[in-house]
């Protein structure tokens, strides 16, 4: 049975990513990515007015306009929702993820297309996939308090219903260097096992 993998870069590096090449060698376990979809290098745009006022209008009643709003954010989730397996670079930028992955979380998040709201809260509409986030940071320890970027993305990816949510880190690249790097591809390794 063949797999679909979206894989998306975040990096505002554009040569020497950690996390582009955490990817790579995620990939050589996982699989080559059908989709591929570099939002680092090529900035999404902020949420606008125009957009939230196409979102919240039921959709037989969106002008052109506001399905040209919506276009991206459409063509985004239609790759989500493509694939089994998402593979996200999130390099650390002060102690969170960069402004690029942030817009795409915007963009992914809708109300009634990937998650839904019930008296019991919101629950996410994409099941069934599984996401594997390569975390790097300069100087931020994954997982401390002052990690605000593997939490989130995990919360994120729950939020939209993957709950298979792996974290392959390689932190503190400033103190750590080669150690760092050598962690992250024992997890790498670990996920072929």
């Amino acid at each position: 049975m063949s797999m679909t993998i979206l894989r998306i870069d975040s990096s505002a590096k554009t040569e020497g990513s950690t996390t582009s090449a955490l990817l790579d060698r995620i990939e050589e376990q996982v699989g080559r990515a059908d989709i591929r979809r570099d939002i680092g290098g090529t900035a999404l745009p902020h949420l606008s007015g125009t957009w939230l006022a196409a979102n919240f209008t039921p959709e037989d009643q969106r002008t052109d306009e506001a399905r040209a709003a919506l276009a991206l954010s459409d063509t985004l989730i239609d790759e989500l929702r493509a694939a089994d397996t998402i593979l996200i670079g999130v390099p650390i930028y002060n102690f969170s993820i960069p402004s690029s992955l942030k817009s795409w979380i915007d963009l992914v998040c809708r109300a009634g297309v990937t998650f839904r709201y019930t008296e019991d809260g919101p629950i996410g509409l994409l099941e069934g996939k599984r996401a594997i986030l390569a975390v790097a940071s300069g100087g931020t320890p994954v997982g401390s308090d002052i990690d605000w970027a593997s939490g989130y993305m995990r919360h994120i990816m729950g939020f939209i219903g993957i709950t298979d949510v792996t974290v392959i880190s390689a932190d503190q690249l400033m103190a750590r260097g080669d150690e760092a790097v050598a962690q992250a591809d024992a997890q790498i390794a670990a996920i072929a096992a």
